[in-house]
Parts: C-alpha cells; sequence; structure tokens
C-alpha cells in the first residue's frame, strides 16, 4: 500500500494536473472568444510584413503545442497535416526553413474551419498528454507553461495586428462597438516621482513564477537619481509638440529618427486622422474624435525620444524603469486598462500606475543581462536570437493579458515600429 507520504505527493500532483489543464483550456478558449467578433473575411489580412493575419496565429499557437510538445512527448502522436509545421513555423529555424512571413496573408488554405479543426484536434491531443503518468513531467508541465504565455503573446499580437490590417481600409471598420466611458476624468497633471540612486536588483528567477529567460538572471546594477513622470505623455501634450513644430525640428531627434522620418513622411502618430478640420483616432472601435487627455499610443521608439527631449526630458533607463515599478503596489493596477476589460484602447492619463494601458519606450537597447543562457536547441531561440538593434519597452498595455504584467517582463521592437499600443513616460536627472 502506499505511504501516507506518497498519498500526499500523489494528491498534490493531482491538484497540480487539474490546475494545468484549466489553465490551458482558460487561455486557448479566449483566443476563440477574441477572434468571435470577426468575419470570415477578416481573418486572412495582412497589410504588411510585420503584421499577421489572425488565421495565422490561431494556427501558430497551435504549431508549438504540436512542435515542442505532442510529438516529442506523446507516443504514437499523429500529427494533424505533414505540411502544418512548414506553413505556421514562424522563425524556429532548429525545427525547419519557415514559410516566407510577407506571404502568410497568400495562405486561402486551409480554410478558417480547418484551422480549428486543428486547433481543436491539438487540444484533445494536449489533455491527453497532460494526464498521462510520464517521466518527463516536470519538462512538460514547464514548456506548457511556456506555450500558454507564448499564446498570450500571440493573442496581443492578434490585436494590433488586427488593428493595423482594418486601418488599410478606407471604411475604418470596427472590431467591436466602443463600451460606455467609465469616467470622464481628466488627464492628472504631470508630476515628478523620486527614486534614489544605488544598487538595484534587477530581473527575476524561475524560482519566484514563470518568467521568459530574457528576464533572467537576476543581477545588480548601479542606478543614479532619477524622476519618472506619474502619467503617460498625452493625446495633448502631442498636439502641442506638433503644433511647435516638433516634427521638423532636427534638433530634436536621433540622427537614424530624423532620417526615418524624412524618408516616411511622417507628421503624425500612427492612426491619427484628420477631417474637416478636426483630429479623429482609429481604434478597434472605429473611428473616434481624439481625446486630449487619452493617453498617446502607437509611437515609434524614435518619436518618443525626440517628444521627450520636446519636454526637456529624456525616456527613462530599463533598469530605472523595473526599479521604479518594483516599489509600486499591485492594487494599483486595478484602474489599469488589461485585455480581459475589453476596451482594447489605453483610456485616459488620469492612470498613474506604470502597468497596464500603454507600453512604454525605454532608452535601453535589447541585449542579454549578465550571465544570460538561452534554452538548448531550438526552444532556445525564442528571445536571446532578437538581442540586436532593438529597444526594450516596459509595462504592458490595453491588450496585454494581466496576467502576464511584472515589473521585470521585457518587450522589444526596433525604433521605428509603431504599430504596437506603445507610448512613453518621461524621466530625468536627479532625485
Amino acid at each position: 500500500m502506499p505511504t501516507h507520504s506518497e498519498l500526499a505527493d500523489r494528491e498534490i500532483s493531482t491538484r497540480l494536473q487539474n490546475a494545468l489543464h484549466a489553465e490551458y483550456d482558460d487561455v486557448r478558449s479566449r483566443f476563440e472568444r477574441y477572434c468571435a467578433p470577426l468575419e470570415i473575411e477578416d481573418y486572412g489580412l495582412q497589410a504588411v510584413p510585420e503584421t499577421s493575419p489572425a488565421k495565422w496565429h490561431l494556427a501558430h499557437t497551435t504549431w508549438f503545442f504540436e512542435t515542442f510538445l505532442l510529438k516529442p512527448f506523446l507516443p504514437n502522436y499523429t500529427p494533424f497535416h505533414p505540411r502544418f509545421e512548414y506553413l505556421f513555423n514562424s522563425y524556429y529555424n532548429g525545427v525547419g526553413d519557415p514559410f516566407p512571413r510577407p506571404q502568410r496573408g497568400l495562405l486561402s488554405r486551409p480554410t478558417v474551419k480547418e484551422v480549428y479543426a486543428y486547433r481543436h484536434a491539438v487540444d484533445t491531443a494536449m489533455h491527453e498528454l497532460l494526464s498521462r503518468d510520464l517521466p518527463d513531467r516536470a519538462t512538460v508541465a514547464a514548456r506548457t507553461e511556456l506555450g500558454l504565455q507564448h499564446e498570450m503573446q500571440h493573442q496581443e499580437l492578434f490585436f494590433t495586428d488586427l488593428k493595423y490590417n482594418l486601418a488599410r481600409n478606407p471604411l475604418f471598420p470596427t472590431y467591436t462597438e466602443a463600451p460606455a466611458v467609465e469616467d470622464a476624468s481628466p488627464a492628472a497633471e504631470l508630476a515628478w516621482h523620486s527614486f534614489s540612486g544605488g544598487i538595484r536588483q534587477i530581473g527575476t528567477t524561475p524560482q519566484d513564477g514563470f518568467c521568459f529567460d530574457n528576464e533572467t538572471p537576476r543581477h545588480r546594477v548601479f542606478l543614479e537619481p532619477f524622476q519618472l513622470a506619474s502619467r503617460p505623455v498625452t493625446n495633448a501634450d502631442v498636439l502641442a509638440f506638433m503644433r511647435d513644430g516638433g516634427y521638423h525640428q532636427s534638433s530634436l531627434w536621433l540622427a537614424d529618427g530624423w532620417a526615418h522620418i524624412q524618408t516616411t513622411g511622417t507628421t503624425q502618430p500612427l492612426y491619427w486622422v484628420r477631417q474637416d478640420d478636426a483630429w479623429f483616432e482609429f481604434t478597434l472601435h472605429g473611428l473616434q474624435p481624439l481625446d486630449p487627455d487619452g493617453i498617446a499610443c502607437h509611437l515609434s521608439g524614435y518619436e518618443a525620444d525626440a517628444i521627450a527631449r520636446w519636454f526637456g526630458a529624456r525616456l527613462p533607463t530599463e533598469f530605472e524603469w523595473e526599479y521604479a515599478a518594483q516599489e509600486e503596489a499591485d492594487a494599483a493596477r486595478d484602474t489599469a486598462h488589461f485585455v480581459e476589460r475589453g476596451r482594447y484602447h489605453p483610456g485616459r492619463a488620469d492612470i498613474h500606475t506604470l502597468f497596464g494601458s500603454i507600453w512604454q519606450w525605454t532608452s535601453s537597447a535589447y541585449g542579454p543581462y549578465p550571465g544570460y543562457q538561452p534554452a538548448p536547441r531550438a526552444i532556445g531561440e525564442y528571445n536571446g536570437k532578437f538581442m540586436c538593434n532593438q529597444l526594450v519597452l516596459r509595462g504592458g498595455s490595453c491588450v496585454t493579458d494581466r496576467r502576464q504584467v511584472r515589473s521585470s517582463y521585457r518587450n522589444f521592437f526596433y525604433p521605428p515600429d509603431r504599430w504596437q499600443f506603445s507610448g512613453l513616460r518621461l524621466a530625468r536627472n536627479g532625485g
């Protein structure tokens, strides 16, 4: 007969297994709920190579579970389709040559119906895998959690990509109707919070809960005293920058940024539309009047840096941001916009929290922490291979799953990118 200790261990294992099943079902079903408002024609849109069709996101996240869990760990598993490994690989060269990213929108087949059948078949197989008493159970559980976190990231990309794709349509189509305004609080007056310098701990470890490898290892940095703005930059702030000729003053711009806006003819934020002498903003709720007190979003790293210089300030480093975020109470996030709130727009700048509503550009180059080691083989291609020529963003946005937001979470994009829900919070020297 099993001992009392063995029975207790088995009970704990069963609870953990049930929790993983529940988390798996929750994350996977959310994606399908997010897709529910789409028309069938919306699933295949790809306006530029940087965006991906909704159908591709649904299939790629399923591919992850099939490739990294079912094929290596479920005995006698038969792939749903022999060519899906090629079609829905994103950038994992260790798996094989991916289908060209700019051509994802050309994949009229498989159909949307077939992609959903793929998802459901893999879900069934994953439940079988998670129910088995395998010798690699710990690896399976850890990799399943990574797959779920990966899917949440693609759910966020679904919204950012869909918004860009819909915005190319002169009809300015609506993903969902705008919810009722919660309040009409004006933007808070910009104030400054002071932080002392010194040696600070940055990053995290897997022992503290799930994290991506680029958040590790925990290490020390030295910070000079600094100040951080109490709220993000608003649309009214950006309008003032524009009216002062900010897009035409080379002294405000990094050389690469100035060259970029000269080449592209950029004179205003992405999704801003001028009609009948008034400013509007395209949102996932359709074309809306521009709210001066709204948080400015869809700014590139170049724009964020120039606006900060115009203010006589700068962008924070990612370490300054993280240290400030470590000091903030979790309850401060209750008023921020996350994807669960269903607003899909940053909202007003009366929110003081560092988390949610808008990704915030930092001045820090995206690179490895001291002692960083990517995971071996193809799974290690998740983050490390992109540590070049990008800037770090922090905080999460209105389309980020709140479960992913933590002080150590690092996002990264190229400085010209602005289809992400990205904005800025000002910083300056001195305590």
